[in-house]
């Protein structure tokens, strides 16, 4: 206490306590270990600066967050950290209570989920918004969601079908089913969700966990798409591809995704730009939380990308 809200110096502790600074420094540490003091970045102080600005004004943005590179550029799995952590202090500080909140998977939503702070929100619902699917390498997709309802002491809603049928028949089935009926029609009532954004290179996420095929990616990327918005493949202008791996998809709709009033897309990496550009060319995204060398990319026109 007085050190992080009376703003004593550790040497004015030491004197007022009869230690010594270092048995101070000792206790703070202690006290952060144990969780007696947690230090958060608000993820606000990151939406002011000009690339953010910049990156809101040009898609039309309620907020951008834009993690910084050190002067060592740092590798993509550890700026994907960087990019996680931030979005997880910007979502929370924009969580209000009595929020609902849909959340995805993936890498980038898993490592959100484990950087979220412990913050109690009174009344939260978090919802599920993609099914489960099976995978001996990747995690299952409620923990992601279970993570952040578990950090903020909210009710966890999670949806009981595969992310993924056999047939578009059975996923017709599996709709009417009435708790997964339920459950679908609730994803209409969100406030608030947090996604990232897949590409559609061969080591994609959704082929890794057993998603789509080789076979599907390569269809779908011949039809135009550019990247993945909760399992639905998009074309460059952010519109939703029909098809076969869409009618077997159980799990939130791009359409009712849109409609959701506060979107945070988190992306983050060389391999996201072009999906990261097409959905917010699609308007899909109210948020922004991403990284520098991205944000230059996003600011630059698509012309200049593709040719890059």
């Amino acid at each position: 206490m007085l050190y992080y809200r009376e703003g004593l110096t550790q040497g004015e502790i030491a004197r007022r306590m009869g230690v010594s600074r270092a048995t101070i420094v000792n206790y703070l540490r202690q006290a952060r270990d144990l969780g007696v003091v947690e230090i958060r970045i608000r993820g606000e102080s990151f939406a002011a600066s000009s690339l953010a600005r910049r990156l809101a004004q040009r898609y039309g943005l309620t907020d951008a967050y834009v993690a910084h590179d050190d002067t060592t550029p740092l590798s993509p799995d550890t700026m994907q950290l960087r990019v996680a952590g931030l979005a997880a202090s910007a979502l929370c500080d924009i969580l209000q209570p009595g929020d609902r909140l849909g959340v995805a998977w993936g890498h980038t939503v898993q490592h959100l989920a484990t950087a979220f702070p412990i913050s109690a929100v009174p009344g939260l619902t978090v919802y599920q918004m993609l099914g489960s699917m099976y995978s001996q390498h990747h995690f299952a997709a409620e923990t992601c969601s279970i993570e952040i309802a578990r950090k903020t002491s909210a009710e966890c809603r999670t949806l009981h079908a595969p992310a993924v049928v056999s047939t578009p028949e059975l996923a017709d089935q599996l709709r009417r089913e009435p708790i997964i009926a339920r459950q679908i029609a609730e994803f209409a009532q969100l406030t608030k969700a947090v996604f990232a954004v897949g590409d559609v290179s061969p080591d994609t996420t959704l082929v890794a966990a057993g998603v789509c095929t080789l076979a599907e990616l390569d269809d779908a990327r011949g039809r135009g798409a550019v990247g993945v918005l909760c399992g639905h493949f998009i074309d460059r202008d952010g519109n939703g591809l029909d098809g076969p791996l869409r009618d077997r998809m159980l799990g939130i709709s791009p359409e009712t995704l849109q409609a959701v009033p506060v979107r945070m897309l988190v992306s983050s990496g060389r391999a996201k730009h072009d999906a990261t550009r097409a959905l917010l060319m699609g308007g899909h995204a109210s948020h922004l939380v991403t990284d520098e060398a991205s944000a230059q990319v996003l600011l630059s026109d698509w012309s200049d990308v593709n040719t890059a």
